[in-house]
């Protein structure tokens, strides 16, 4: 049983400057308790833990990694007793502009989406926590309806699946979420009988989502300010559309930006946060059908969420408002969904992703 939570938050920084920050959660208050910090690569926008617990990994948010174009991958040893990160390793990314990263259900593979370059890469993760060089590259071709921002090839997010086969990329610059089957062998990303489907022109995939059960998929647009929802089929990794709904309120006409978007551990609710109206959406889930139903929307109490995340027992909300510098905890009613807002901030520069880890 868990007896503690640690907090990780990916900053955007310049080193010397450390640019992640650990924290404890008080279970009772939702508070976050200052730990330590680490540094070591610029712009560790996206972080990640691996399923036991053992080591982090962040994204080198950039262009140019270690005097070689693209970007780049790092690895943490997390403490035990502490929770303190310790520098392992770093890796090319292949790709400039890395925005998300995630570990594989084995532990031994990092798998990571560059925006900037609009293409993926899968990098082998040792037992000591080392990463290797690429053993899967796959570059992205093509456009989107979108003449400013869907020139070309966008991957904003890779996420395996629940049962571990497949890996899911929302691209945003070509309007296509596509489907790769992980190679637990060789860390290949194979072809799969559907290579990916498409959702509305113009709207741009940015993350996704999948229902605690495994049966639906869902993936927030960030241009067209929308959640698409799937049925997930396991057999073959195919996705099918059976719903598109706002993230906004109706009516509402200023600009705004989807960013991030998770589930309740219970399944029953789902959260997406949007950047311009500074809020987030709160969505109940069929669970049969597993259509959304908007329930509300809360105000993040700053600008700009690019990331939130929830506690692991459901209790906690925090969001992470890139523009204000800060994080903004909230308390989740089990049984509505509806946010509260604690009193509790955290003061960080530029925060744009939260881990967490419960032991």
């Amino acid at each position: 049983m868990a007896t503690e939570t640690l907090v990780y938050v990916g900053t955007y920084n310049k080193p010397p400057d450390d640019g992640i920050f650990a924290y404890r959660l008080d279970p009772d208050s939702g508070d976050l308790q200052p730990l330590s910090s680490a540094g070591g690569i610029e712009n560790p926008s996206f972080v990640t833990i691996d399923p036991a617990g053992r080591y982090l990994c962040a994204v080198a948010e950039v262009g140019e990694f270690e005097g070689q174009p693209g970007g780049g991958v790092a690895s943490y040893a997390i403490d035990p007793a502490s929770g303190a990160l310790s520098p392992i390793s770093t890796q090319s990314s292949v790709g400039p502009g890395p925005c998300h990263v995630s570990i594989d259900a084995t532990g031994r593979y990092a798998l990571v989406a560059n925006y900037g370059g609009g293409s993926v890469a899968v990098l082998p993760l040792g037992s000591d926590g080392a990463l290797a060089k690429a053993s899967a590259f796959v570059q992205h071709a093509g456009s989107g309806s979108d003449e400013q921002r869907q020139k070309a090839p966008h991957a904003h997010s890779i996420n395996p699946s629940p049962d571990n086969r497949f890996a899911f990329v929302p691209d945003l610059g070509l309007d296509r979420v596509l489907t790769y089957e992980l190679n637990h062998d060789t860390g290949a990303l194979e072809p799969t009988p559907q290579p990916w489907v498409e959702v509305a022109a113009g709207h741009g995939p940015r993350h996704l989502a999948f229902r605690p059960d495994g049966r639906y998929a869902y993936v927030i647009n960030e241009m067209g300010n929308t959640i698409t929802a799937f049925s997930f089929e396991p057999a073959t990794g195919g996705l099918t559309v059976i719903q598109d709904i706002s993230t906004l309120p109706p009516g509402y006409s200023e600009t705004s930006y989807t960013a991030d978007i998770h589930f309740h551990p219970s399944g029953r609710f789902l959260y997406g946060s949007n950047r311009g109206h500074d809020s987030i959406a709160i969505f109940a889930v069929d669970e049969t059908s597993g259509h959304l139903e908007m329930l509300g929307l809360e105000s993040v109490r700053g600008t700009n969420p690019r990331n939130f995340a929830l506690d692991p027992t459901g209790s906690f909300l925090y969001a992470a408002n890139g523009q204000t510098d800060n994080i903004v905890a909230f308390r989740i009613d089990q049984d509505t969904g509806q946010l509260q807002a604690t009193g509790h901030v955290t003061e960080v520069v530029k925060p744009v992703c939260i881990a967490m880890l419960a032991r």
